[in-house]
């Protein structure tokens, strides 16, 4: 667990460890909190007046991204996103998410995660040296920074699903079998997962966008709408994968469907060569030897091999009219 604090001011940015100095400093004031205690969740929680149903919101992986309006400040919970290689199966990964809340005053703002995500993190280089911009534009530009960052991650996580996807897609391809089924569905439920963090995530950042929240400054509205304009094309681009995985699925299904048919095919002209032959061997084999009424070729010295003749003859004619029909 860790507990950061930033004080942007004209001068530069300048890092604190004690969250009661860093609140005290004139200036943009950022506090991220990683895997708070609950102590710290406390104290921040009553320094800036956080609603303890908000915080639980940040700490609950179950939920969906969302913007909600308080007295004092406005929250928005965004996801991270990553794959991770799964245990039980060698060839695909899966989505794994990490709640980001961001608690936006007027000239504070407080992030808080679960878990360290590199991308929320004051200590970094990056955040220190654009400490000029951030005071010259306010915490709002801040929080623009950091989800403008979060929703690129999304953009990189696709192009791994794609990846995926392709290969999955040369081995529809090359090399069908039953285990690309399940993974066509395990890609197809990962971007499901992906969905449901990318669609609401959209709507959050909508509200942030349409100037409906004072603590966004007007001038920086723009850099919210082209947030808003990212998470629409991945939007887009999972439902475009999706519908990829889909018809990857159809050919698989039916390059087993036309296999399966070539091989009953192959089955039903074998079995049609063979009826007319076993007709012959049954009819030949009834034996009714003392008998006026008995077939003459049971007294002939070559029936047997006129009969076998004529019935290799038979099958070989079968085999040319099933080739001239290109059955074969």
């Amino acid at each position: 667990m860790s507990l950061d604090a930033m004080v942007y001011t004209p001068d530069g940015a300048e890092q604190y460890d004690d969250l009661a100095t860093a609140i005290e400093t004139p200036g943009e004031t950022w506090i991220h909190a990683a895997d708070p205690a609950p102590s710290e969740v406390d104290a921040i929680a009553e320094r800036f007046d956080i609603h303890q149903l908000a915080i639980e919101d940040v700490l609950d992986q179950g939920t969906r991204p969302k913007t909600e309006e308080y007295e004092t400040h406005t929250f928005v919970l965004l996801k991270t996103v990553r794959l991770s290689q799964r245990d039980d199966i060698a060839f695909h990964k899966e989505v794994q998410t990490s709640p980001v809340g961001f608690f936006i005053g007027t000239d504070w703002v407080v992030t808080m995660s679960t878990t360290d995500v590199e991308l929320v993190d004051p200590s970094a280089s990056r955040w220190a040296k654009n400490g000029h911009r951030f005071a010259d534009r306010g915490t709002d530009f801040l929080v623009y920074r950091i989800m403008d960052a979060i929703v690129d991650d999304y953009f990189v996580l696709l192009d791994e699903i794609e990846a995926d996807i392709e290969a999955v897609e040369e081995r529809v391809l090359d090399e069908p079998d039953p285990q690309l089924l399940a993974t066509l569905n395990d890609v197809r439920r990962d971007l499901l997962a992906f969905r449901k963090v990318a669609w609401p995530a959209r709507e959050a950042i909508s509200f942030l966008s349409r100037g409906d929240v004072p603590q966004i400054a007007d001038q920086n509205e723009k850099y919210f709408r082209d947030v808003y304009d990212h998470l629409v094309q991945v939007v887009d681009l999972i439902e475009t994968y999706r519908d990829l995985t889909g018809g990857s699925r159809d050919i698989y299904l039916n390059t087993v469907s036309q296999s399966t048919n070539d091989v009953m095919k192959t089955l039903t002209v074998v079995a049609t060569i063979f009826i007319p032959l076993t007709f012959i061997v049954g009819v030949y084999g009834m034996n009714f030897a003392d008998t006026p009424l008995a077939m003459p070729e049971l007294y002939w010295t070559y029936g047997y091999p006129a009969t076998m003749l004529g019935m290799g003859v038979l099958a070989g004619l079968l085999l040319v009219h099933f080739r001239r029909q290109e059955w074969l």
